[in-house]
């Protein structure tokens, strides 16, 4: 806290993510004959599109909250006083991201899919590396349970003034963990890969099966949730982790499927 200006765990974190992330591709980049200037100019155009998309699907599912302070929306400095911009939602960067990248990478006339194999550890590295901002920032929380690890969070963080005094899932720990565990298989795959693309569609089915039942003991308003299965709530991150999964698995099939007939 200097003054005015304060450092947030949240923003912080994302730096670091952004930055380990960035090294580890610059790594794998050279490994595969491509400059690491590429990936530099690259890693900007995602850190703008990915803030930029989850700071958009946040406003859009939370249009309540900026009703008569819209310039708070892109606005570094909030009406509040506050400095910096709180409410992402990861997908919506993750969405916005890939088709920017592989824009990107059209322009530049590098391979596509290619790239992609080289950057999917990195995204997975930056999750893991975010979702401890999450924690300790008090959001993207899970539901009250009475395991051990459960965590008590204090009410001036938006997880303590929703379920004050109760233990919640550590929901950011599960997703940091389980990033942790798919870079691994990633990179364990990596020299393995029976065909290019197969990393980054194996990332799509296996980040999309470990967040879909991460979602199912995660809190959300009800803004996010846009239709119920009994008493199960479908949340929008819901659909959208089912739609990785599936398309992930269409083309892994599809590769692999190629690959045998060659």
């Amino acid at each position: 806290d200097l003054g005015r200006i304060k450092l947030h765990s949240y923003g912080l974190m994302i730096f670091l993510a952004f930055a380990a992330s960035t090294l580890l591709a610059i790594h794998r980049a050279k490994a595969n004959g491509i400059k690491s200037d590429v990936v530099m100019d690259m890693v900007v155009w995602i850190l703008i599109s990915s803030l930029l998309g989850a700071r958009l699907t946040y406003v859009v599912f939370h249009l309540s909250e900026f009703r008569g302070r819209w310039l708070d929306v892109i606005s570094p400095i909030q009406s509040d006083g506050t400095v910096g911009i709180a409410g992402l939602v990861v997908l919506g960067g993750v969405a916005l991201a890939i088709p920017v990248a592989v824009y990107f990478l059209k322009k530049r006339d590098i391979p596509t899919l290619k790239m992609l194999d080289i950057l999917v550890p990195s995204l997975t590295l930056g999750m893991a590396i975010g979702r401890i901002g999450c924690l300790l920032n008090g959001c993207c929380f899970g539901i009250p349970t009475g395991i051990g690890w459960g965590i008590v969070f204090p009410t001036t963080c938006l997880a303590g003034s929703v379920y004050p005094g109760e233990h919640l899932h550590p929901t950011q720990v599960y997703e940091s963990l389980y990033g942790l565990v798919i870079m691994g298989v990633l990179l364990l795959r990596s020299p393995h890969r029976k065909f290019t693309g197969e990393l980054f569609y194996l990332f799509l089915v296996l980040y999309g099966i470990a967040r879909f039942f991460n979602e199912t003991i995660r809190h959300y308003q009800s803004s996010m949730v846009p239709f119920q299965i009994g008493s199960t709530d479908i949340t929008v991150s819901m659909l959208g982790t089912l739609s990785m999964i599936l398309i992930g698995l269409m083309l892994l099939l599809h590769g692999y499927k190629t690959q045998q007939g060659k």
